[in-house]
């Protein structure tokens, strides 16, 4: 059976000095401010929709790679996923340009050879990598711990 998640999001006013909330329906992400100043310029303690993306892209290439070292029989002690998304005009538009995944791992028995592969190999497999590949630059940085 697929599984559907969903959130919704109320925005209330014009573009620059509206603002909104986002949340999600399963009660696990509360009520989050949105601002377009908190997407462009600084946060001010609200999210984007490009934080938003950044963390659901850590959140699942941890666990793409935590899943491929231990079907590999190298289950990690610690994985650290860090996301950045970068959001810049170009053109005329505003567009998601990269995502900078940077994982940093704890594997009992695996050199940094081996991490490296299974990192890269996991960020082929990690379904949101697979959702914005071909439309936002993905690079990948691995360090054992």
């Amino acid at each position: 059976m697929a599984a559907k998640r969903t959130a919704h999001a109320v925005w209330e006013h014009d573009l620059r000095t509206g603002n909104g909330e986002v949340r999600g329906e399963s009660g696990a992400l509360p009520k989050l401010p949105v601002t377009w100043a908190a997407r462009t310029e600084e946060s001010g303690g609200k999210t984007s929709p490009e934080e938003l993306l950044a963390a659901a892209h850590a959140a699942c290439y941890a666990m793409a790679l935590s899943g491929g070292l231990t079907r590999g029989g190298h289950a990690p002690d610690r994985l650290e996923v860090t996301a950045v998304a970068t959001f810049d005009k170009v053109g005329d538009a505003w567009k998601v340009t990269t995502m900078d995944l940077t994982v940093r791992g704890k594997v009992p028995g695996l050199g940094a050879k081996e991490f490296e592969e299974a990192a890269q190999a996991a960020e082929k497999g990690c379904p949101i990598s697979n959702a914005i590949r071909g439309n936002v630059a993905v690079h990948l940085t691995a360090h054992v711990l």
